[in-house]
């Protein structure tokens, strides 16, 4: 392990959610089981009905529908994915060894495919693996139906549904086995700090968005023609939804009821708070009025950024990690994206990949003992945790950004990306689905 107490969790399971260990014959603990059930619904809810509902809010009237069809089929096809072979892609740990670069360091086997060996016995640490892997499952179906923001109202549902799959399959898996798998994992063995998911899911999904935003191109209109959301409302439910389900999402990747649990739960309501306020502020200082979308996606942001430090930082860090979110969100769904041009329709870009981006670095120096953290590993100062998450960060956007360009690119030349003028100026609701969308 690579830090001192590794926050007990990853002791007892990895850096985050995470190895299965050897099943303890006393069997299963009942309230860790408990806990775990309860926080993989949380986790399934925050997708279905939370993400989408924050989505369907910000798109216009004629394109609610398709989002919600978008997140739900998403939701369908990682489950029955994930049982065919993307969990022993992921949690395979066969032929790895602790300090030996291999392949098995970047994806696991297929020991565990079509969950060959996960038995009603089974377990992983004091809960049985059935229910872990059904929490991982959770997982695995939020962080694609992520990117759906990025480019919402005009892509081809089919080229839609073959890009997540395929990227599901050549993306997700072997990173979330990198970080997760334990012993001999690449970045497990760079030392990468990551509890519960923000370069797995939150720099992943917000790196595979901007390729998508760009390879797509534009909205027909956009920046020039106002896009606002058509139902506020529904995004506000949709993110107290996140903000709920998220507690599930990060005390839940301790994988038990333990102090560990109780912390990650505390950190990711102060992070949250303070990233609301910050992009209010922000808003507030810059446009001279504070929205309720402001607020909103500030919320998200700070459950973004706490994610991948939930498991090591200290309530004080997990502050100043929601002020940074907060306000280095704001200015990248504002004012980078103006800058660069790119039509992040829903700022997966800049809430997911920033906040990611954000989370990631200061988990590097809010896990230091000295600042109210967990600790690092003996010898380890903060610059030196700071300079791992970096090359954590970096190799996850080198790798997610080509295979997300290539996994694209296949697709625009096989059956097209783009929904036609005429089905985009429509709106998808009619032109993919043959139903009429929510109309407030």
């Amino acid at each position: 392990m690579k830090t001192a107490n590794r926050f007990l969790a990853f002791a007892a399971l990895l850096a985050g959610p995470g190895l299965a260990l050897a099943a303890d014959a006393a069997g299963p603990d009942s309230g860790d089981t408990a806990w775990m059930l309860t926080a993989t619904a949380l986790v399934l809810f925050m997708t279905i009905p939370g993400l989408s509902l924050f989505y369907a809010g910000m798109v216009r009237s004629k394109n609610v529908l398709s989002v919600l069809m978008q997140c739900f089929a998403i939701t369908a096809l990682m489950s029955v994915l994930w049982a065919l072979y993307g969990y022993s892609l992921a949690f395979d740990t066969a032929g790895m060894e602790a300090g030996v670069t291999n392949l098995r360091s970047f994806v696991g086997g297929l020991d565990l495919a079509f969950l060959g060996g996960v038995t009603v016995d089974s377990l992983t640490g004091t809960v049985p693996e059935t229910v872990f892997m059904t929490f991982q499952m959770t997982f695995a179906i939020i962080t694609p139906a992520l990117i759906v923001g990025a480019f919402a109202e005009r892509m081809k549902f089919s080229a839609m549904l073959w890009f997540m799959g395929l990227w599901f399959t050549l993306v997700y898996a072997p990173i979330a086995h990198m970080v997760w798998s334990g012993d001999g994992g690449f970045m497990w063995d760079l030392g990468v700090l990551d509890f519960a998911g923000g370069t797995v899911v939150h720099i992943n999904a917000g790196m595979a968005g901007l390729v998508a935003a760009i390879m797509l191109g534009r909205r027909k209109g956009w920046p020039t023609t106002a896009m606002p959301p058509h139902n506020l409302a529904l995004t506000v439910v949709g993110a107290s939804m996140l903000w709920v389900g998220w507690f599930g999402f990060n005390a839940g990747s301790a994988v038990a009821a333990n102090g560990t649990a109780g912390m990650a739960m505390a950190v990711t309501q102060l992070a949250t708070a303070a990233a609301a306020l910050g992009w209010m502020f922000s808003e507030w200082l810059s446009h001279g009025k504070p929205s309720v979308l402001g607020i909103a996606s500030g919320a998200v942001a700070g459950l973004v950024a706490i994610t991948p430090a939930s498991g090591t930082a200290g309530p004080m860090g997990a502050l100043a990690i929601g002020v940074a979110a907060g306000v280095g969100c704001f200015f990248a769904a504002t004012r980078l994206k103006r800058a660069f041009g790119y039509d992040d329709s829903l700022d997966v870009f800049g809430v997911h990949g920033v906040g990611g981006i954000i989370g990631a670095l200061l988990t590097g120096v809010f896990a230091d003992a000295a600042l109210g953290g967990a600790g690092l590993a003996e010898g380890v100062t903060i610059g030196g945790q700071v300079w791992v998450q970096l090359l954590g960060v970096l190799f996850t956007l080198v790798y997610t950004g080509v295979l997300s360009f290539v996994i694209l690119k296949v697709l625009d030349l096989t059956i097209g990306l783009r929904v036609s003028e005429e089905a985009e100026t429509q709106g998808l609701d009619l032109a993919a689905h043959d139903e009429r969308g929510y109309v407030l």
